[in-house]
């Protein structure tokens, strides 16, 4: 039986185009430019996190549908949903543009 790292490593990145970060949810602006304008970042555990306030519903709803394809490839994988997004993070953060900011497991924030 493989590891189960290698088994969630081998996960695709195929949520990434099929509408995870659709616009609607973000009251027509992107993830994308909520990342770009600072109000948006990433956390170490493959959800987003709200540095404003006012986009707090947007971020709410990127991360129910995150959870729900984390839940699924749990489901799979037989794995725990916190591993799943785990693995996603580090590929959500490796296609995130420079700029983003990043938020580490101890709470604190760095651009990437």
């Amino acid at each position: 039986m493989m590891p189960i790292v290698k088994r969630l490593v081998m996960i695709p990145v195929l949520f990434l185009m099929i509408g995870l970060f659709d616009a609607s949810t973000a009251n027509a602006q992107s993830l994308d430019a909520l990342r770009d304008s600072g109000k948006v970042g990433e956390a170490f555990d493959g959800y987003a996190r709200a540095r404003d306030a006012s986009v707090q519903s947007a971020v709410d709803a990127i991360n129910a549908k995150r959870r729900s394809i984390y839940q699924q490839r749990a489901n799979q994988q037989g794995v725990s949903v916190d591993q799943v997004g785990k693995v996603y993070a580090k590929q959500i953060v490796s296609k995130a543009p420079a700029g983003t900011w990043l938020m580490k497991a101890d709470g604190s924030w760095v651009q990437k």
